[in-house]
């Protein structure tokens, strides 16, 4: 054959649903729902079912042939919207009304192209429909934002709360870093760490973050009922400014006087505008950052590392300094001390990058699967613990070159402002109204 036209080779599969198939009507319904089916073989092999009636052997119009006319085709997973009762009953509601299928299609069409696009902000033109569910809306931001007077109030005001700088850090650190690059969802903007499901997720220790969040809200409280305009703080900045303040705090015990950028606008959710079987996909199985692993997660810890990196669009350095940060501050999951290589955690020191490239240190694997001990060269005594998610920065080559760069004496300083404006990019990875 000439391998175009009625030669053109095919997924094996031949033929039309419809006797419209370019247009849009309603005669899927009726040819699916109207004729008998029997399963036959397509030209080419493939399995596929056809009508059984006479009459309807020729209600297609060939795609080549003019005047040749076909019988009309279905798949299995067609024959299946008649045969599973519950399928059944919304198919027969799409025949019976044809205004509703065109609308449910539409719907369902705009969501598959616009899936990966992220939130409705972030759609253009004038043909953008109203938010939808799917989009993870938040409310409009409808009062006055906190000021840098406010913004410093409320640092010392957390700070004087009797919160951990690991806590502090870690629920910030949860909230924001639910974001995905690959489709532009999750992140800190709606506070949703304060719901389903995402305050239930074991990454997230929901009694820790429940602790931090309690407090949180309420500052949350006193600080809005005190203002006598319009003037408010969402939870969802709070939690990020908290976070940058424990950074701060962090910093200066390490000798290091550095301000975390904090731009507020962000607004709280509600559990109506959550869809938490959508947000259920979100999920971490492991974080190598707060060195959390699922329990029977097949993935290597270092290569899940660089997978949560890459969904939060972080670059080599970028991901260096802040794994060695949160080890530094302790603002690991369940409290581990695996890869906290230091005797001083919740201060901001490069000591991970010391301690882990010390040329003294002897590393060994552990009874405890995928854990690792590091003694002094001639001595049983285990002065560290860490897993490949730590020790990767020592034996790749690209990142010990990063890390050997952070553990000089003279990169303490580079380290910790690195750090800060690392832990920025992550907090304001959603905020795509300050692009």
């Amino acid at each position: 054959g000439s391998g175009k036209g009625a030669d053109t080779i095919t997924s094996g599969l031949e033929g039309a649903w419809t006797p419209t198939p370019t247009t849009w009507d309603n005669s899927y319904w009726d040819t699916l729902f109207s004729l008998e089916w029997e399963l036959v073989e397509s030209p080419a092999g493939a399995k596929q079912w056809q009508p059984k009636d006479a009459e309807a052997q020729e209600l297609v119009p060939d795609a080549h042939i003019e005047g040749k006319k076909n019988p009309p085709m279905m798949a299995t997973t067609d024959l299946a919207l008649l045969a599973d009762p519950e399928y059944r009953k919304i198919s027969e509601r799409f025949r019976d009304n044809p205004d509703e299928f065109a609308d449910a299609f539409a719907r369902a069409w705009y969501k598959l192209l616009h899936r990966d696009m992220g939130p409705h902000s972030r759609f253009l033109g004038p043909w953008v429909p109203e938010p939808q569910l799917w989009e993870d809306p938040v409310p409009a931001v409808d009062h006055d934002l906190v000021d840098d007077d406010d913004v410093a109030d409320l640092k010392a005001t957390v700070l004087d709360a009797g919160v951990s700088v690991q806590d502090l850090v870690f629920t910030a650190w949860a909230s924001a870093s639910s974001y995905r690059d690959t489709d532009k969802r999750g992140g800190a903007n709606g506070a949703r760490i304060r719901l389903a499901p995402q305050k239930d997720w074991e990454a997230n220790e929901p009694e820790r973050i429940g602790r931090v969040l309690a407090a949180l809200e309420g500052i949350q409280q006193d600080f809005n009922s005190n203002q006598s305009g319009g003037k408010r703080v969402s939870l969802a900045d709070l939690i990020v400014l908290a976070g940058s303040a424990a950074v701060e705090k962090a910093a200066r015990d390490a000798g290091h006087d550095i301000t975390v950028p904090f731009s507020p606008g962000r607004t709280d959710a509600t559990d109506e505008m959550t869809d938490a079987d959508a947000f259920s996909v979100l999920e971490p199985r492991g974080d190598g950052f707060r060195q959390y692993r699922r329990a029977g997660d097949k993935l290597p810890p270092e290569q899940r590392l660089l997978d949560k990196a890459n969904l939060l669009a972080l670059c080599a350095p970028e991901m260096t300094v802040l794994v060695a940060g949160m080890r530094a501050l302790g603002a690991t999951h369940g409290g581990t001390s695996h890869g906290v290589l230091t005797d001083r955690p919740g201060v901001l020191t490069n000591d991970f990058f010391v301690n882990l490239l010390d040329p003294g240190v002897e590393w060994t694997t552990a009874r405890e699967e995928g854990v690792y001990e590091g003694r002094r060269a001639g001595s049983d005594e285990v002065v560290w613990t860490a897993t490949a998610a730590d020790l990767v920065f020592g034996s790749n080559s690209q990142l010990r070159a990063i890390a050997e760069v952070y553990g000089q004496d003279d990169g303490r300083e580079k380290f910790a402002r690195d750090f800060a404006q690392a832990w920025t990019k992550v907090m304001e990875l959603d905020r795509f109204d300050l692009r």
